[in-house]
């Protein structure tokens, strides 16, 4: 059975409308970017591999230090045996303890420890700056992105606004058409247009729902129907105030682009790594030092406790009386030397010199060698391909920059010469002095110059965008 409670109800429907009173929050492009950098999986694991960068540095810096071992062992021998403190047999169970340091350090090796911290300490920044090119990469995506969204939002406006007019001109001919002043062709043509212009509207939403769609699939957010940008003001389509070359860009964007500085200390690396190899085949000169002692149950001395046992004992007799000429033997009881004792007396140090001087190795060390140098020449080529593949970039970027410019100015021109056209075929279709096939295909001539010159204005924006950021100036798309 079931029981209404009016609470439950009404807090229910006070939830709803709280709900639905959330103001909904508007992204802005700072917005996108920010979350994608927080959220990217990607950049996440770069993070991680900066991290193992900077163990492997920690690990070569205290490679430098000598090391410090120490062991401990308990035995207990059964049967014959020689003890190694007393040096006597042992044929009775006997119980042992070795404690040993020792420690090692290399003074010279041709420099391997000290250049392979080096090389780990380019490895973290170069590992910092891929964070960085990542970093870049995702923004100006995002970018992209936002911009398609505001493009096709624009598209869709000139659809509706389109769609809007031919409305009213269907309205217009239906009225005429009813009144005997117009063929019913006409009515029949300017329908089939709006049919149409309903669909290229449904297209152009379309088109919008998948760049939402594509946006926060890119920043990795939860998609949702809610998910709205801001519609900034744009910054103006027009030449920059002070000429701006490539070579201008191009030079700025090599001292600081961050995949031009991996690539670069990836050359470094390869020179310490090369250092490496060279080392190997190099004297290394190191020295050591050791403490130990030990306890062996079969250690024995004389127990103080116990008094001595006297005996005589004959070792011959006398020439001429054959009296026996005696000899004391005294006994002492033993016990088992102290541990503590044991430990004293049985320690021992040890320092010394070690110099290994590599003769032959079956080629290894050569070998290492020459694979370190093709190493060192493919990063140098990598720096160089990187160079090459940003100059391409800054110079298709710069010439899109200028092609959408003229397209810009060009589409202006022709947006406002087929916006007149429109209106004067508008009037002339008002007085019956044009078919509806001709009014429609200059509203269509109309709608393919407004769609060029929104294309031309967001390519400019994100060209020059990119060429901005190359400069080293922040995202950025409003005024």
């Amino acid at each position: 059975m079931k029981i209404f409670n009016p609470g439950i109800t009404v807090l229910a429907v006070l939830m709803l409308f709280t709900i639905k009173a959330m103001p909904q929050k508007i992204w802005t492009l700072e917005d996108c970017i920010n979350y994608a950098l927080e959220n990217n999986l990607d950049i996440q694991k770069q993070v991680q591999s900066v991290e193992s960068y900077k163990a492997n540095l920690v690990q070569s810096a205290l490679g430098l230090l000598p090391n410090l071992n120490a062991n401990g062992t308990n035995y207990w021998n059964f049967g014959q045996t020689i003890d190694q403190y007393t040096n006597t047999f042992a044929t009775t169970t006997v119980r042992s303890n070795n404690f040993y340091i020792s420690s090692n350090m290399v003074l010279f090796n041709g420099l391997q420890k000290m250049n392979t911290v080096k090389q780990n300490q380019i490895m973290v920044l170069a590992g910092k700056y891929d964070l960085d090119v990542l970093k870049n990469s995702i923004s100006l995506s995002v970018a992209g992105y936002y911009l398609d969204i505001l493009f096709n939002a624009e598209l869709l406006d000139v659809a509706v606004q389109q769609l809007d007019i031919t409305k009213q001109q269907v309205d217009r001919i239906q009225k005429m058409v009813e009144a005997g002043s117009s063929a019913r062709g006409d009515l029949l043509n300017i329908q089939a247009q709006k049919a149409d212009e309903e669909l290229a509207q449904v297209q152009a939403q379309n088109t919008l729902n998948i760049s939402y769609l594509s946006l926060e699939q890119l920043i990795d957010l939860p998609v949702t129907k809610d998910f709205r940008v801001e519609k900034p003001n744009l910054k103006s389509v027009e030449a920059p105030t002070q000429p701006v070359t490539p070579d201008i860009i191009y030079d700025h964007a090599l001292k600081t682009r961050p995949e031009i500085r991996a690539a670069e200390l990836r050359v470094d690396a390869a020179q310490k790594r090369l250092a490496i190899a060279r080392g190997i085949i190099t004297p290394t000169l190191s020295v050591s030092g050791s403490w130990g002692t030990g306890y062996s149950g079969a250690a024995k001395e004389i127990d103080p406790n116990v008094p001595p046992d006297t005996t005589w004992a004959v070792v011959g007799i006398t020439q001429k009386s054959k009296d026996p000429v005696l000899f004391p033997e005294v006994n002492y009881a033993t016990r088992v030397k102290s541990f503590s004792d044991q430990l004293k007396t049985n320690n021992n140090q040890s320092v010394g010199f070690s110099l290994s001087i590599p003769i032959f190795n079956g080629w290894q060390g050569r070998t290492n060698i020459t694979q370190a140098k093709i190493s060192k020449y493919q990063a140098e080529l990598d720096l160089d391909i990187q160079k090459r593949s940003l100059r391409k970039l800054i110079e298709q970027a710069y010439a899109d920059a200028v092609a959408s410019l003229q397209k810009y100015n060009a589409s202006l021109d022709k947006v406002a010469a087929q916006s007149e056209s429109f209106k004067y075929a508008q009037q002339k279709f008002d007085v019956g002095l044009m078919t509806s096939y001709d009014y429609n295909m200059s509203k269509k001539d109309l709608t393919k110059a407004q769609s060029d010159l929104l294309q031309a204005k967001y390519d400019f924006i994100f060209k020059t965008t990119i060429l901005d950021f190359y400069m080293g100036n922040p995202i950025k798309i409003q005024e």
